[in-house]
């Protein structure tokens, strides 16, 4: 049975005149939580991308390109963005109000609740593998492409700000696999906690496996 929240009463978590990078940022630590067919899932979210609307060269809103499939990206902030790249779908969550397409890329997630699960949608060793990447973490959490176009926390997935960890320190770098797209491949629009060994192509020398880059990992 799929466990139905209120509506997006945290709308103001986008809704608060930031910035997509601010918001982006804050992000991290954030619970990203599932209702899937078989149990509840939940995970924090480690690394993640902010794209900022049609300046963005990098964007799907690039030049206001709006187009059947990329219409989520003009709705209201909390929508739920989903597309495909070759095999793998991946997670974008809408940060502004409507007719402002802008949003987050969900990079990695550290999972929380319902690892059996995880590890049953994409069996893969080392753990660390298992959710470090957009469509890896896709896979591990079984997040259908249905629920583009809805809204977080109204159906089977939702945000948890109540339950979070605190990033001890926060990394930043340019996007990963955005080549020739002129200043905005390089541009450090690329968030993550550094120390978190879920994150992608963190290097094993950076990783801090006792408090895995959060302040708060034993409250």
């Amino acid at each position: 049975m799929i466990k139905m929240q209120n509506s997006f009463d945290e709308a103001q978590f986008f809704l608060s005149g930031r910035p997509t990078s601010e918001i982006a940022q804050d992000l991290l630590g954030k619970r990203l939580v599932f209702q899937s067919s078989t149990g509840l899932m939940s995970a924090y979210i480690v690394e993640d991308e902010a794209y900022i609307g049609p300046m963005d060269q990098a964007a799907h809103a690039f030049q206001s390109h709006r187009t059947p499939k990329n219409e989520p990206l003009y709705h209201e902030a909390g929508t739920i963005y989903i597309y495909q790249m070759r095999t793998q779908l991946l997670l974008n969550l809408i940060t502004q109000g409507e007719n402002d397409p802008q949003g987050v890329l969900i990079r990695a997630v550290q999972p929380v609740e319902g690892l059996v699960n995880f590890q049953k949608n994409r069996p893969v060793q080392p753990i660390y593998e298992l959710t470090s990447g957009p469509g890896k973490l896709m896979q591990a959490f079984g997040i259908p492409k249905s629920l583009k176009g809805t809204l977080l926390n109204t159906g089977s997935l939702w945000l948890d700000l109540n339950d979070f960890l605190v990033p001890t320190s926060i990394g930043q770098s340019g996007r990963i696999g955005v080549p020739n797209k002129g200043k905005w491949t390089n541009e450090p629009l690329r968030y993550f906690v550094k120390g978190n060994p879920y994150v992608s192509r963190m290097p094993k020398r950076d990783v801090d496996y006792k408090q895995l880059g959060w302040k708060n990992v034993n409250k």
